[in-house]
């Protein structure tokens, strides 16, 4: 019979909107394109103060879904911490990321983890339960192989990277090489939006660079450019809709992506499917499993004067940032969803008719 009721879980940050809602909801449209019965199962998630963070895992943890109105449901994916705690006999975990303050980002800048303690306990007590239902799952795949490295490092565990295209693949075109470079993502510290601020103050005349994004660091960015003089040559777009992200993308000479130990990020793909050549950092994690330095990209040192480098590189070299953009279209137009369906659903891969 197969298999032919599918559940995705789902972790909501209420009015959050970024790459694990889009990752998440996709995968739900695409089992259904793909002729599966497919529900999304939501449970809001807050992380503040640490006393919560249990709390709402427990939460996943007493929901059963081995069935519903008397049907067995015959999947459940688990995504995101602390999705995979659900209960289910047949659970398939494809992991876009664990509670990372509590992992690597703990006691940097990036996390209100330390080495008290109490955080200690904390920490020891996630890093153990995640090992555990991980582990209850029937196949375990990350969204990267960033994710599963950082999986098999802290919880022994070992998963196969299974990319996905972003949301509107089909939807970005190939555009003039322009005068300005494109930043997408959250202005949140860990994105980076300063980096590429700083940069502008290095950057050869008449290169602008346009920031996409909302988040808790816009103010602070935006001080940021006027305390370095460079404001008029930035602009701040705010959340834009698909049709006007797939223009910013078609117009722009290249795309500045430098976020710190990144998982995945859609960004170097959509920025690929653009045929534009990305700009990232030797520290930014998944996009440097995309990024060829010299090859689809410039790959640099996590500094505004060696992002500006790279910038003036290819404001002065459009021939140059035309053959990166088209060696990464080449590489981006491989990852489709028919592979990632499949290898999610198991052997049983056509749904009961």
């Amino acid at each position: 019979m197969g298999i032919r009721r599918v559940i995705v879980c789902e972790v909501q940050v209420p009015f959050v909107h970024g790459g694990a809602e889009y990752h998440v909801r996709a995968l739900h449209r695409q089992l259904l394109a793909h002729g599966y019965q497919s529900e999304l199962v939501s449970i809001p998630f807050k992380w503040y103060p640490k006393s919560e963070i249990l709390a709402h895992a427990s939460a996943w943890r007493l929901i059963d879904l081995s069935e519903s109105n008397g049907e067995p449901i015959d999947l459940v994916i688990g995504t995101k911490f602390p999705s995979y705690f659900v209960r289910h006999p047949n659970k398939v975990a494809w992991l876009i990321h664990q509670y990372r303050a509590a992992y690597e980002l703990c006691d940097t800048e990036y996390s209100d983890f330390t080495h008290n303690d109490e955080d200690v306990g904390l920490r020891k007590t996630l890093i153990d339960l995640d090992t555990r239902m991980l582990g209850e799952c029937r196949r375990l795949f990350a969204n990267a192989q960033n994710t599963a490295t950082r999986l098999a490092k802290y919880n022994g565990l070992a998963a196969e990277a299974l990319y996905h295209p972003p949301p509107f693949a089909d939807r970005l075109e190939r555009g003039p090489y322009g005068d300005y470079v494109l930043f997408v993502g959250r202005l949140e510290s860990i994105k980076r939006p300063d980096l590429a601020v700083r940069a502008m103050s290095h950057v050869d005349r008449p290169i602008r660079l346009v920031m996409v994004g909302e988040g808790t660091q816009r103010m602070r960015t935006e001080e940021l450019a006027v305390s370095l003089g460079v404001a008029d040559r930035i602009e701040f777009a705010g959340s834009v809709d698909e049709r006007t992200l797939g223009d910013l993308y078609k117009g722009a000479l290249a795309v500045v992506y430098s976020p710190f130990d990144e998982d995945y990020g859609y960004v170097t793909l959509e920025s690929f499917l653009s045929h534009k050549p990305i700009i990232t950092t030797t520290d930014a994690g998944g996009p440097l499993e995309f990024v060829a330095h010299g090859t689809s990209g410039l790959v640099c040192q996590p500094t505004a004067e060696a992002v500006a480098d790279a910038i003036n590189r290819l404001a002065s070299d459009k021939t140059l940032a035309a053959r990166l953009g088209d060696a990464g279209y080449d590489r981006a137009r491989l990852v489709t969803w028919d592979g990632v369906i499949e290898k999610l659903v198991g052997d049983s891969t056509s749904p009961k008719s």
